[in-house]
């Protein structure tokens, strides 16, 4: 790369890195989220980022944050997180920074690495209290090597490694869950299109000290067959359909932070994806769509008693 383009390159804000200048898929959910997080967060991060689809954001040497980017294998994310803790609280020891020059310490990754590759890893930052924030950008799939069926994948979802009638035969693994069983400071599922939740929530994590969690579902116009105008619809009927609740653990309970009310049918979000065409075309599938509503009944009439 000439010396020209570098300093061009050098020049350019993190916002415009970050946004239109990336070669990032039109309409990415979780670019979208991405862009609200960070915009709270601010440039004092250190990220650790797993193998993914937002590996395409940082082309050595350069990032598109203003703060220090480490990328990790699938697996490794937080454990690199914690290298990079350890190393700032020995810094802050020794006195060679002093704590305004402290940084958050941020893991982001894909659906992959936060419900399957790098779950244990997950698990030990929690049980050493390590002060970080997890975020997981969830398009529930391997989207950046083909949309492969990930522990994220829903129940009947087409995806390249699980087709035919009725879709992907497994359950989307409840990782929202599992953070909660383990007992962090904080978790909360979160969506670019709701952007006063997400604020909200990313405000209240950053101000807390030890393992947090932000789940951002990730709307995904390559891997889920949709047209990239119509990420924001999607998203907005994902929370309207109760597919996605938006809610936080916090001082040991879990909240709503939004009710759908009412809600609409599955369907209507179900129709808007390739993912999903399966289920109409050419016959449809009527047990398996009633099952895909029924499960998201459940769930709200559990919340509900």
């Amino acid at each position: 790369m000439n010396e020209t383009i570098i300093k061009r390159l050098k020049d350019l804000p993190s916002a415009h890195l970050l946004g239109t200048g990336t070669p990032m898929c039109a309409g990415c959910g979780g670019l979208q989220a991405l862009h609200e997080i960070y915009d709270v967060l601010g440039p004092n991060t250190a990220f650790t980022n797993a193998a993914g689809c937002m590996t395409l954001l940082s082309v050595y040497p350069f990032t598109p944050f203003q703060g220090s980017w480490l990328y990790t294998a699938m697996a490794s994310a937080p454990a690199g997180a914690q290298g990079i803790r350890d190393a700032l609280d020995i810094l802050l020891a020794k006195k060679r920074i002093t704590p305004a020059e402290d940084l958050q310490v941020v893991t982001l990754t894909g659906d992959g690495a936060a419900y399957g590759m790098g779950l244990s890893a997950t698990s030990g930052t929690i049980d050493r209290n390590l002060d970080y924030l997890y975020i997981c950008y969830d398009n529930e799939g391997y989207g950046n090597t083909g949309q492969q069926y990930s522990p994220a994948t829903p129940h009947g979802a087409l995806t390249s490694t699980s087709k035919g009638s009725t879709g992907y035969p497994g359950d989307k693994k409840d990782l929202f869950g599992l953070w909660v069983a383990n007992k962090p400071v904080y978790v909360a599922t979160v969506i670019g299109t709701e952007p006063l939740d997400l604020a909200k929530k990313v405000q209240r994590a950053k101000a807390l000290k030890g393992p947090r969690f932000i789940l951002a579902l990730a709307p995904c116009p390559t891997g889920w067959d949709y047209d990239p105008k119509d990420s924001v619809e999607i998203g907005r009927l994902a929370v309207r359909t109760g597919v996605w609740p938006l809610k936080e653990y916090v001082d040991g309970k879990v909240t709503h932070t939004k009710t759908p009310h009412p809600r609409l049918p599955v369907e209507e979000y179900l129709r808007t994806q390739g993912r999903f065409r399966h289920l109409f075309a050419p016959v449809r599938q009527e047990a398996l769509i009633a099952e895909i509503q029924a499960r998201v009944d459940s769930y709200w009439d559990e919340m509900e008693r």
